[in-house]
């Protein structure tokens, strides 16, 4: 059975892939790892490397995608196929890199949970009957993992290489998905993505913004039971 990795993203654990863990677990052996233990995308993807099984499937979801970007660079020989969902090859834009450091200022004053509330979670979702429902999850999750791990993925979100030719190296079972609706990692970035790696399938959700995993599980799994049968 190939074991599958999967990596949650920012201020998200194993809680963002309940769904895909409940109806997997019984065919494969999954692990979720945290990302959160260090600053720099190098040492996360280490880190990860380090208790990860000799080769296994690899499944990344934002900041997840990301981290999986960098494993791939670093082990390439490890990974046996790739899942990259609602997330972004490229280095971070000006725009968003000015963003950080305002951000782990307020968090470290004592506003996660307002950080949290009216920067992130608004540009989560798309609207639908569990929007209410996911958000507070995410909350819930963002103050389990605390200041610490957000001041750690922002420094280390700020300052990624990028990882276009990481792909462009890579030939294996490729799956690149996302949410119709993500406004912070478009459909145009999963395209290029998907260019970038011709072998990939690229599916994209209806309904669903950059959590598709939590709104709309049952199309996202189904998507990867499809990649990993290609393992």
């Amino acid at each position: 059975m190939t074991p599958l990795v999967l990596l949650p993203g920012m201020m998200c654990d194993a809680r963002l892939f309940a769904p895909q863990i409940a109806a997997l677990s019984g065919k494969y052996p999954i692990l979720s790892v945290p990302i959160g233990g260090h600053d720099t995308m190098q040492a996360l993807a280490a880190k990860v490397l380090a208790c990860a099984p000799s080769r296994f499937a690899l499944a990344g979801l934002s900041m997840g995608g990301i981290v999986a970007m960098e494993i791939l660079r670093q082990a390439p020989t490890r990974v046996m196929g790739l899942a990259l969902m609602d997330t972004n090859p490229l280095a971070e834009v000006e725009e968003i890199r000015s963003k950080r450091g305002p951000q782990i200022d307020a968090v470290q004053r004592g506003d996660l949970r307002k950080v949290m509330a009216e920067e992130m979670k608004p540009n989560y979702l798309t609207d639908g009957p569990r929007r209410a429902a996911i958000l507070d999850l995410c909350m819930e999750m963002a103050m389990d993992l605390g200041p610490g791990v957000f001041t750690n993925q922002s420094k280390a979100l700020r300052d990624r290489p990028d990882q276009s030719n990481t792909l462009r190296d890579f030939n294996g079972a490729a799956l690149v998905l996302c949410g119709r609706d993500d406004v912070l990692c478009p459909v145009s970035r999963h395209e290029l993505m998907h260019d970038l790696m011709p072998q990939s399938r690229l599916e994209i959700i209806e309904q669903a913004g950059h959590l598709p995993t939590l709104e709309q599980p049952q199309q996202t799994t189904a998507a990867l039971t499809r990649w990993l049968e290609m393992i």
